[in-house]
């Protein structure tokens, strides 16, 4: 009698199990469905913008959705477009349009460095003659040049 007791439990817990079973096959499916309709809600998305300007979440949300690809937490954004260009075949596209560039003023050539410390030396003696005099508008306009200069100088280094 223990024994059909027992098989009676055993198949009660079996089809718990099952019930149990169903209910995360069940959860998982609504969970798949839900991720689908975010890819499908990110591509509606991205066929308004480019990958480019997508952020980095729609680009893991998409990076996820491809097979073989794990490890898109830690990715950054740039490691999620070549992957997802990639796998799409798309090829590179054209850089957007670039800032224009400011246009030098005509009246200021390019000096030399040498050039320029001796312009910001001979700033510096009319800067000390406006200190004696207690000038300091034109103490203050004399500052500012030579600063101007001194970056002007660090530009030359540079370039």
């Amino acid at each position: 009698m223990t024994e059909e007791k027992n098989g009676k439990e055993v198949i009660e817990e079996v089809q718990a199990e099952e019930k149990n079973g169903k209910e995360v096959i069940e959860e998982v499916q609504a969970e798949e469905k839900k991720g689908k309709e975010v890819i499908e809600e990110v591509q509606a998305d991205e066929k308004e913008k480019s990958l480019d300007k997508m952020t980095v979440k729609d680009l893991r949300v998409i990076a996820k959705s491809i097979p073989g690809v794990t490890g898109t937490t830690a990715m950054k954004k740039d490691d999620l477009l070549a992957i997802i260009k990639e796998f799409r075949e798309i090829k590179e596209e054209a850089p957007a349009a670039k800032k224009k560039k400011k246009k030098k003023k005509p009246g200021k050539a390019m000096l030399s460095i040498k050039e320029v410390k001796k312009e910001v030396v001979h700033l510096r003696e009319k800067k000390k003659a406006a200190q004696q005099a207690k000038d300091k508008k034109q103490i203050d306009i004399l500052r500012r040049r030579i600063n101007r200069l001194k970056k002007r100088t660090r530009r030359v280094v540079q370039g």
